[in-house]
């Protein structure tokens, strides 16, 4: 007599698997990154302000390597690093295996995260101008950053029902945003290079390549030269958080040696959680803390350099995504992807104006902590991101209920296939 088969037992997922699949959610990261900077503004507005100024400003590190940073510089060096390794795993896997391996599929939403950093930055520098503010010349970039997960997050909770290419779009956009604003922070905020611990750097990088690629990964041995790496970068001059794209631009994304599933996925999985969890939110944390005692609100937000980036981020964004992808799908060969069209790009234009995280950093390499123009830089990014992302929820839910949906969308003269929609399985990132 035959046994029947035994049905295949499941383990259920421990606590830690269910909390670190809760913090990898997109709408639990945006979620953590408005709570932090929510309760940063709070504290930092209370009567007990002091307190926050002086946590912010404690000092810890060795100083005879240079690391004698505040809580403060820590997270935005320290931690944003981890956050941009998983940019940069991202960004490996994408252009190796993923949407940005086609130029022609990719070439609309490449070109219209230049045209969203381009409109904002001119628009930013053209407001300082007509306000007479031009002092704050210097903080041109801070409205040309898109935060991934604050946007995201918005698109998966109010873009239920819409194409999942929209997804695509905007996730492609906002990587190679990223992209870009990493080349502007290594650009334009490096003062001065020390040569011999750049030189250090790159040849660590090179170990940290051989031995990411070698058969057995050995991790004990690659946390520690990570952070090496990590101080080199920092003591040469070039913005500390570059070594973390770096270290992501270096990880394998194709299979090797057998395995099943690509080394960015592997190293994603990991640092993730640790990227959403913890680095974002303890730096909106830190960066989020304007005081808005003294001025008030409105003192703040009428500065020139205020209103130009609050105009630059929700206008300007907007403007340059949509601007762009008009232009190339209209004089060029180039088109969307199957299932949208125009109308569904002023909800992506506007997440795009969600600026938050990235500008936050750009605000402070842009002005001395304490100066007027960092507070009003800071109060502005928080503002504009806020308004973006409310207009955009709000576009979002318009779009969605629109039901006059063409058969062609796109107008590539091909009847579109959407199989695939915002809020299902195949909505969420690899």
């Amino acid at each position: 007599m035959s046994t029947p088969a035994s049905t295949p037992s499941h383990t259920p997922p421990t606590g830690l698997q269910r909390l670190t699949a809760w913090v990898t959610r997109e709408t639990t990261g945006g979620l953590l990154l408005i709570i932090a900077a929510a309760a940063a503004l709070v504290w930092a507005n209370s009567p007990w302000r002091d307190a926050y100024a002086s946590l912010a400003s404690t000092t810890i590190g060795p100083e005879a390597l240079h690391l004698d940073l505040t809580l403060a510089q820590w997270a935005a060096d320290g931690l944003l690093a981890i956050f941009f390794f998983v940019v940069g795993l991202e960004l490996k896997y994408e252009f190796v295996a993923g949407s940005l391996r086609q130029p022609r599929r990719a070439g609309v939403p490449i070109l219209a995260a230049v045209g969203g950093m381009a409109v904002p930055a001119l628009l930013f520098v053209l407001v300082l101008k007509l306000t007479g503010d031009t002092s704050a010349i210097d903080g041109w970039a801070i409205p040309t950053a898109t935060d991934i997960a604050f946007a995201l997050a918005v698109l998966a909770v109010f873009g239920r029902g819409l194409p999942a290419a929209i997804r695509t779009f905007l996730l492609t956009l906002a990587v190679v945003d990223d992209l870009l604003a990493i080349v502007v922070i290594a650009v334009f905020y490096t003062d001065s290079v020390s040569w011999v611990p750049l030189g250090l750097a790159v040849v660590a990088l090179v170990v940290f390549r051989m031995l990411v690629t070698a058969r057995r990964v050995h991790r004990w041995a690659l946390l520690p030269l990570a952070v090496v790496i990590w101080v080199l970068v920092h003591s040469s001059g070039v913005h500390a958080t570059v070594a973390g794209v770096l270290m992501g631009f270096l990880v394998p994304a194709l299979l090797i040696h057998g395995e099943h599933h690509p080394r960015t996925h592997s190293f994603e999985r990991v640092w993730s959680p640790i990227s959403s969890g913890i680095a974002l939110p303890v730096f909106a944390f830190f960066a989020a803390g304007v005081s808005l005692v003294d001025d008030g609100v409105l003192g703040v937000l009428s500065q020139g350099v205020a209103v130009a980036i609050m105009v630059a981020l929700v206008v300007g964004k907007c403007l340059g995504v949509l601007g762009t992808t008009f232009l190339l799908t209209k004089l060029t060969p180039l088109r969307l992807a199957p299932g949208i069209g125009l109308r569904d790009l002023l909800p992506v234009g506007l997440l795009a104006g969600i600026g938050f995280t990235v500008s936050l950093l750009i605000a402070e390499l842009s002005f001395p902590p304490d100066s007027v123009h960092a507070h009003a830089a800071k109060a502005a990014v928080l503002a504009a991101s806020v308004i973006a992302a409310s207009l955009a929820a709000l576009a979002l839910r318009a779009d969605a209920r629109r039901a006059d949906r063409s058969t062609d969308m796109n107008e590539d003269g091909l009847p579109d296939d959407v199989t695939e929609f915002i809020g299902g399985e195949d909505s969420q990132s690899h």
